[in-house]
């Protein structure tokens, strides 16, 4: 069977599962400047300024992870109505549940993900959060559309 290539992330901050505490973790991160320009690329973003995420980890259904948080963007986009680009701020709430592999598949928690190698990235949720929360008609503040007078 030939193995596929699966290019590494853009933004990997791993957190191992057996290294979080019973309590939980919380975890703050940032991406650098050359992380930044990759995911903007990923995303078709003319920049992204900053990512950043708080979250907090913690232990559940005995063996899987609970993550929940924060992600913060500092970006710009394209206005759908007026082809400018415009930069504004964006924070997105995240809640993740992960298991290990054997859980993960034979549970009908659908929400799951499988902890992958005993570690969680949180890179990976943070830039997921991203793709999955940006507007995909942005606008800027106050813009609104105007259809074109069809009186002819």
């Amino acid at each position: 069977m030939k193995q596929r290539h699966v290019p590494a992330p853009e933004f990997s901050r791993p957190l191992p599962v057996d290294r979080v505490p019973r309590k939980g973790t919380h975890e703050h991160i940032k991406a650098e400047p050359e992380e930044c320009a990759a995911l903007a690329k990923r995303f078709g973003l003319p920049q992204l300024h900053a990512l950043s995420a708080r979250f907090l980890a913690a232990p559940w259904r005995g063996g899987g992870l609970k993550v929940t948080g924060t992600v913060e963007a500092d970006l710009e986009q394209v206005s759908v109505i007026s082809l400018q680009p415009f930069r504004h701020r964006a924070k997105f709430e995240v809640e993740r549940f992960f298991l290990p592999p054997k859980d993960a598949g034979a549970t009908t928690e659908e929400d799951a993900d499988p902890i992958v190698n005993g570690e969680v990235d949180l890179g990976v949720i943070a830039a997921e959060t991203l793709g999955l929360e940006l507007d995909p008609y942005p606008r800027m503040p106050g813009e609104s559309f105007t259809p074109p007078d069809s009186a002819a």
